[in-house]
């Protein structure tokens, strides 16, 4: 039997004999089946949501558990299928940023409702946070002395624990390179910048400009010592890139004046695209465009962005005519991007706009909030699995996964 889970006043976890585990699609609650699930991933964390009594079916009929609400919190390469069934209580304060996902006991085990999308040992946690991180930190504020990059994302790793901010410092794969403290957009789900009233955001957005020679400084620093270097623009701590796309431009024009190594990203919301050609007429090598919609409708209901979806185009079209290799960061949410109507946008989408690859990433939001601001759903949800299948069936050539891959030239 798949058994529900719950935790009590202390977050201990305990199993709930003669209760089914179920999960969540959207607002829909469902009985989860054998093929739904995977051993929970030893990276994984637990957590119990507040104000939300766990739930569970019992002969026939699905109802609240004593005990509050479990879930897991995957590591990047899992993509949760379903997200944890729940009974929020009155009064309920919204949930924090993370992609809660269903997880139950089965076999005497942890199972967690997900699939696995892409392997990638660059991303396990086990490489980031040892204990020599701050005596690296401090290496390369002494070597790039004065460097108000360096600072942000020296305090990124050490306070955030970001992991593309800690790749600086250890002169590795992907670092961040933070440089616009703006943005046309205003996400639902921004991680570094929200209401006062709401949420929390997990870390602080930058609050600088850097100039194009600290860009380039960190850029030469890191691409001339990194194996698989990749520098990007578009971090977790700040606003929309492309809106600094002057300093961006200027200072990859003077990266590429003393090195040819490695790959520069970017990763954007692409609504500005006379920025966007700015930067890849520089010489960007690889862009990655979030998005959560194919449809103007539910992407301006989530992004509230000052331009429109016509424009995310205009971008990766000029972007890809130039040779750059372009991902889409989907943000993935059981029950909206596999509605029907969904499907059929993000098939209109990629024929108008083609890419080489999707990287699905679970969006960290409160599953009650997130619909409250979205369009009702026209149509069933197909599922995740048979979503990624029509998805792969119609663009065979596309690459469907979860982290940016370094490129060989």
């Amino acid at each position: 039997m798949i058994t529900a889970l719950y935790a009590d006043d202390s977050g201990e976890i305990f199993d709930a004999p003669g209760f089914a585990g179920l999960g969540r699609s959207g607002a829909v609650q469902v009985l989860l089946r054998e093929e739904d699930l995977i051993p929970l991933p030893e990276s994984a964390d637990l957590m119990f949501l507040p104000d939300r009594l766990a739930m569970g079916e019992k002969d026939g009929e699905i109802m609240p558990i004593t005990g509050r609400a479990v879930a897991a919190i995957l590591p990047a390469g899992y993509t949760r299928i379903y997200m944890p069934a729940y009974h929020r209580t009155e009064g309920a304060t919204q949930l924090p940023l993370y992609g809660y996902a269903a997880v139950v006991l089965y076999k005497e085990a942890l199972y967690v409702a997900a699939v696995y999308t892409d392997e990638n040992m660059k991303w396990d946690p086990v490489h980031y946070n040892t204990h020599e991180l701050k005596k690296l930190v401090n290496r390369t504020r002494k070597e790039l002395k004065g460097n108000r990059i360096v600072e942000q994302v020296g305090n990124c790793s050490l306070k955030w624990h970001c992991c593309t901010a800690q790749n600086l410092f250890y002169r590795r794969w992907e670092a961040g390179i933070p440089t616009s403290p703006t943005c046309n957009a205003n996400c639902f789900g921004c991680i570094s910048l929200q209401p006062a009233e709401c949420c929390p955001s997990p870390q602080s957005r930058i609050s600088f400009s850097p100039t194009p020679e600290e860009i380039a400084a960190v850029g030469i620093y890191h691409l001339e010592t990194a194996p698989e270097a990749i520098i990007s623009f578009g971090q977790g701590c700040e606003g929309e890139p492309s809106l600094a796309a002057d300093a961006i431009a200027a200072g990859m024009k003077l990266i590429r004046r003393q090195t040819d190594r490695g790959q520069i990203n970017i990763n954007t919301n692409a609504g500005y695209t006379e920025g966007i050609k700015k930067i890849v007429d520089a010489g960007l090598d690889t862009m990655r465009v979030s998005i959560i919609s194919g449809l103007e409708s539910s992407y301006q209901a989530y992004y509230r962005g000052s331009y429109d979806l016509a424009a995310v185009k205009a971008s990766i079209k000029y972007a890809k005519k130039k040779g750059v290799y372009i991902s889409l960061n989907m943000l993935y949410f059981p029950g909206l991007n596999d509605r029907e109507e969904e499907l059929a946008g993000w098939q209109a989408f990629l024929r108008e706009a083609p890419v080489d690859m999707i990287q699905v990433r679970n969006l960290n939001i409160d599953p009650d909030a997130f619909l409250e601001i979205m369009p009702e759903a026209q149509g069933k949800a197909v599922g995740t699995r048979e979503f990624l299948r029509r998805l792969q069936q119609a663009f065979p050539a596309l690459v469907i996964g979860s982290f940016s891959h370094y490129i060989e030239n």
